[in-house]
């Protein structure tokens, strides 16, 4: 190990683009602090970019030598890095020349840097000649874009970080902004802590930690967003509460949408929405006669099969009152990945080009065609994510390339994306992590760079560019992504195009930005004037920056000047339909999905880290108490959720939060935690029709008991993150043959345990006897045992000098919460080991963790509160809130502080 040293980067979770400061000994990351100047986050940090460190001090289960498979079912076996390029370009270019061009497709990343995603656009539009090239933020941007340029003519937020300073009335719809982007709800918090005047409206089918501190929160029913937004406009348009100049002057179009409008009186909506028609009207009101309304929204708007609609109406809002282009207003989509921007940036998506331009457009193809000195760019437009895989699985495209992502997890309907990779001629996958549900699909693995490993750019919610640096050299064989792709590149252009310009002659990133800069000069985008030189010297910056400026644009359109062809912006008539999968009687219940407070994506991260399933431990489907109660289910309960698509099985979880008729569910749980692909096993592949976003964040499903009588729980203390992999692949070789299973951790870094949760239909020996293998149950002094086979019921325990160490109980698993606590307890065990499966061995509770970094748990609070405490008591007295403060709303709640509407 060499000397401590730290280096700036930028958080690599969620769209803030928090900067960052990691410590770094020369050879691994030892720790992660908010960087004070940068200025997305001002130091701040949530729970999981305070984590990050802990994600990073170990190569256990990353991919660390290119590998593949010399014939499908076969293991992956190493090969050299030019054994791996020369026979991905040779059968990559074999396919182009037998069956075309469109015949390759590439599924890339939000995570990527802009860096990485110029050089797959080129490579697939410049050198391949496809516009096959799409990316998860597919799933999660698209109708924000397409609304932005629809309603204003370009992408890009208008807003600003500012102008959550500046707002005087937030609305925020579909955002669990406490839990999704908590270091923007911080700055919010603290916008309103200033002028208590602030008013908040949260438009949400659940009462999250956001919605139960609004104002007035309108609690509709899940789809029913446009005829909310519609109902507003038709109210404020009654009540005269319109900017008549800024109409006149600067728009087109009202007069179709005010007619469309009228057929949508508030009344009408309010019945729609399931809302109090005076809730409508007043939320409209607050919207329109405030000094300043910001709207802030994400997935519930846009991931949807109308959400592009979702997006102009309540944009429609804003050109009707005039509240855009000044501080404190505007409509401001919030970005879910690092980097999804930049990948649109660079046109790194099927439906664009770089820099902004249009496929469609010839003009637009000439230029980029001149610029990388290629013939005729395709003019077809290309396969974007959902109809990617179908056409893998239909066979009519025979290659993909997946880089950074993991659709066997994140894709809607995940059935069909096994198919088309079980279908595909070549799978390539590009990836740091070897243990993914994709990875098992490729017969090409190259193993990629990492955060703290990797240098470029990324550009955040609020157009602001950041750099990316490297603290530590990747592991093992890893290489960065532009990397991987130009060396892949250089060989397929010998193959398809020798004797033509160089395309891919990168030596670094740097380069690699350069290139991408000149392309934007004369676009909306322009950043002529940046590179990094300037990043390096005067920190992170906002686009545009053309040449001759020295900073750039916090805000656009402050002359309300758009960015159509007109310069005026347009309203878009945005008539309400009924959501693509309606619910009935087979289908009952509107299911919803969306993000925990401590974990990211599908895992691969934040898995490694015991503290961060301490405030969610295992996955659940969230329900009305009422709605449990018709059907005879009670907490606890397994349950089978089915939709028209697929069905899993669920540990039920009772809740107030959800209106009766709907329910909940995480996004996160992958087929490394469980026994199925998680939620979207069930989620409806709808797409819409003009942002070509599927419809993840809602499905119409039924649920029923899941007789699943015999129940098996262990645990197992795991030494570190390599043993804590290595039992997780072992136990997860178990899990395809319980009717229901998850795979979690307990505990933090100083002491951490791997759990199970299983349920079996009829007691299965054969499967006991393999698991408790697994667990080194094995006949020994320090392993006692019980067993009554007639009962299907068996019970383990291990100890290590003198300490619990595992345990395993089938068909009585009463005490496991119990054990679990005593098995994370650093003290040796006393009196009599024969008490461990008594039921006073310890008391039998699951006490969950509110605050993360300081772990504290939900009794310890309910116990202060009720002794009076408040909020400040409890940052005083336990520590609660005090260090990220992601925790901070549900304190406020448990406190009773919530601001609620009557």
């Amino acid at each position: 190990m060499g000397e401590l040293r730290t280096t700036a980067s930028t958080c690599c979770y969620c769209g803030v683009g928090c900067g960052v400061l990691i410590d770094s000994d020369g050879e691994r990351i030892v720790g992660v602090r908010g960087d004070p100047d940068h200025p997305a986050n001002a130091g701040k940090l949530c729970s999981k970019g305070l984590s990050l460190a802990l994600t990073a001090q170990s190569d256990a289960g990353r991919a660390l030598l290119p590998s593949w498979r010399p014939r499908r079912g076969e293991a992956l076996q190493p090969i050299g890095w030019d054994e791996a390029y020369d026979h991905v370009a040779a059968r990559l270019a074999a396919i182009v020349r037998r069956h075309g061009p469109d015949a390759v497709a590439f599924y890339v990343s939000g995570q990527l840097l802009t860096e990485d995603y110029y050089v797959f656009n080129k490579l697939a539009k410049g050198l391949v000649g496809t516009n096959n090239i799409d990316t998860n933020s597919r799933l999660c941007m698209s109708s924000a874009v397409t609304g932005y340029k629809l309603a204003l003519g370009a992408d890009g937020p208008p807003t600003c970080y500012e102008d959550l300073d500046h707002a005087r009335t937030v609305l925020l719809a579909g955002s669990n902004m406490a839990y999704a982007h908590p270091v923007l709800y911080r700055r919010l918090e603290a916008a309103r802590a200033a002028d208590p005047e602030v008013r908040w409206i949260v438009v949400d089918p659940r009462r999250t930690d956001t919605a139960a501190m609004a104002d007035l929160h309108l609690q509709i029913q899940p789809g029913t967003d446009v005829a909310l937004f519609n109902g507003m406009l038709h109210h404020l348009i009654w009540e005269g509460w319109l900017d008549p100049a800024h109409i006149g002057l600067h728009t087109e179009g009202f007069d179709e949408v005010k007619r469309l409008v009228r057929d949508m009186p508030p009344a009408a909506a309010a019945a729609l929405c399931g809302i109090r028609e005076q809730d409508l009207c007043q939320a409209a009101e607050w919207f329109a006669r405030s000094p300043a309304s910001l709207s802030l929204y994400c997935m519930g708007l846009n991931q949807s099969s109308h959400g592009t609609d979702k997006n102009l109406a309540l944009i429609n809002l804003h050109l009707a009152t005039g509240q855009i282009g000044r501080p404190g207003a505007g409509p401001f989509s919030l970005t879910g990945q690092p980097n999804a921007m930049g990948g649109r940036e660079v046109g790194g998506m099927a439906t664009m080009l770089a820099a902004h331009r249009d496929i469609g457009n010839a003009a637009h193809r000439e230029e980029v065609a001149a610029f990388w000195q290629v013939g005729d760019l395709s003019a077809r437009p290309g396969l974007t994510a959902v109809d990617m895989f179908d056409a893998l699985a239909d066979g009519q495209v025979k290659a993909v390339w997946i880089t950074c992502t993991n659709p066997v997890h994140s894709l809607p309907n995940i059935e069909v994306v096994r198919k088309a990779l079980r279908q595909a001629e070549l799978v390539i996958v590009q990836e740091a992590y070897a243990d993914t549900d994709t990875v098992a699909y490729a017969d090409v693995l190259l193993p990629a760079a990492s955060w703290g490993e990797k240098e470029g750019t990324v550009t955040n919610s609020e157009r602001r560019i950041s750099r990316v640096r490297p603290a530590v050299a990747p592991p093992g064989q890893a290489r960065a992504d532009w990397r991987i792709a130009a060396d892949v590149g250089r060989r397929m252009q010998a193959l398809l195009k020798p004797g033509t310009p160089e395309l891919f002659p990168y030596t670094g990133p740097r380069e690699i930005f350069d290139e991408h800069r000149a392309l934007t000069v004369g676009r909306d985008l322009d950043i002529g004037g940046l590179d990094y030189a300037l990043l390096d010297a005067a920190g992170p910056q906002q686009w545009p920056l053309p040449a001759g400026q020295v900073r750039g644009q916090a805000r656009r359109y402050t002359d309300h000047r758009y960015a159509t062809a007109s310069g005026k912006a347009r309203f878009q008539p945005t008539p309400y339909r009924p959501v693509a999968v309606a619910t009935s009687a087979r289908y009952p219940f509107h299911l919803t999905t969306g993000r925990l407070r401590d974990q990211w994506h599908g895992m691969s991260r934040t898995g490694r880290v015991a503290r961060a399933f301490s405030h969610a431990p295992e996955p659940t489907l969230d329900m009305h108490p009422d709605d449990a109660a018709r059907r005879g289910l009670a907490e606890g309960d397994l349950v089978r959720v089915a939709s028209r698509d697929g069905q899993l099985v669920l540990p039920l979880r009772l809740t107030d939060e959800l209106p009766s008729g709907s329910l909940f569910a995480a996004m996160h749980w992958s087929g490394r935690f469980m026994n199925s692909g998680g939620i979207n096993e069930i989620s409806n592949a709808a797409v819409d029709a003009k942002s070509f976003q599927p419809e993840l964040k809602h499905s119409a499903v039924r649920v029923e008991k899941a007789e699943l009588g015999w129940r098996v729980r262990a645990a197992i203390l795991v030494a570190d993150q390599r043993d804590m992999v290595e039992r997780r692949s072992r136990l997860q070789s178990l899990l395809s043959a319980c009717g229901y299973a998850s795979l979690g951790l307990r505990g933090d870094e100083s002491r951490a345990a791997l759990a199970l949760t299983a349920a079996l239909a009829a007691p299965d020996e054969a499967w006991l006897a393999a698991l408790a293998a697994a667990l080194g149950m094995d006949a020994s002094p320090d392993v006692l045992e019980y067993q009554d086979r007639r009962q299907g019921v068996r019970k383990c325990a291990r100890w290590r000098s003198e300490r619990l160490d595992a345990f395993l109980l089938a068909g009585d698993a009463a005490h496991a919460d119990a054990l679990a606590q005593r098995l994370l307890d650093p003290a040796p065990w006393t009196g009599s080991r024969l008490r461990v499966f008594t039921p006073d061995a310890a008391p039998a509770v699951r006490d969950r963790v509110v605050c993360q970094c300081k772990s504290v748990s939900e009794s310890a609070i309910h116990a202060a509160v009720a002794r009076g405490a408040d909020v400040a008591a409890l940052k005083s007295t336990l520590g609660c809130g005090t260090v990220c403060g992601s925790c901070v709303p549900e304190l406020t709640r448990m406190c009773g502080g919530a601001r609620l509407s009557a």
